[in-house]
């Protein structure tokens, strides 16, 4: 198995010492994550700290250093209580909302991140939920082709896009075969939670890739078993969350 990080909800209010707490921690063991940018923020819960002007030179370091740049939706503001087709919340930026009204928050969202100087090729939905909308205005509005998200061991393809499954909230060891990622949310995590990441790191950095270094052409579909595992999983959730 090989392991991904993503960290979620970076943003120019986001809880500056907590996000540079966790890049010195990945910088010391050489870990490249998938951080996921918020290009307009106006959640509340996000406006931590007061919003440093040097935010997107900071994103562009990390891009330096060899980090992959998501573009985290545009606002971050949940307008639906659907889950679309990766339920893990009943709440979405995203899902249930028309083509034309989710194509304006894509080409919002890109286009500030163009302007920025970045060229995301990565979409990471707020609270992992999206439907066939958010994947089409994607395709119209962006040049974005791959998704950090749904349920799966490995990559796959579906809808003419890359996804890269996300599997787990934290670092654990797994015994299965495949690519699991393991998503953090910075702004929230505690000195516990920094102290277990770093005793996984120090046994198990040799396992950890970049999506740089994921082979990502000739992928096929998502597989019988991957099929199977996703619908367990809603299943699990469904009955026993």
């Amino acid at each position: 198995m090989k392991y991904l990080i993503r960290l979620d909800d970076a943003c120019e209010t986001m809880n500056w010492q907590r996000w540079l707490k966790m890049e010195a921690l990945l910088d010391k063991y050489d870990i490249k994550p998938l951080i996921a940018v918020i290009p307009n923020n106006e959640d509340k819960e996000q406006k931590i700290d007061a919003p440093r002007e040097t935010f997107w030179q900071w994103v562009k370091n990390l891009e330096q250093k060899g980090w992959e740049i998501g573009l985290h939706g545009n606002n971050h503001v949940y307008k639906t209580k659907d889950g679309g087709i990766n339920p893990i919340h009943k709440r979405s930026e995203f899902a249930g909302l028309s083509l034309n009204t989710q194509r304006d928050k894509i080409q919002k969202g890109y286009q500030k991140f163009n302007e920025m100087g970045f060229n995301p090729r990565v979409f990471v939905a707020p609270s992992h939920t999206f439907d066939l909308n958010t994947l089409k205005a994607l395709k119209f509005e962006s040049d974005i082709k791959i998704i950090s998200d749904t349920i799966a061991l490995f990559p796959y393809h579906y809808e003419d896009l890359i996804f890269i499954p996300q599997q787990l909230g934290s670092a654990r060891n797994v015994s299965l075969p495949g690519v699991f990622t393991f998503c953090y949310h910075p702004n929230t995590m505690n000195e516990k939670s920094f102290l277990k990441l770093e005793s996984f790191l120090k046994l198990n950095h040799s396992k950890f890739l970049s999506i740089k270094d994921i082979a990502l052409k000739n992928l096929k579909s998502k597989s019988i078993i991957d099929k199977c595992m996703s619908h367990l999983y809603f299943t699990f959730r469904k009955y026993f969350r």
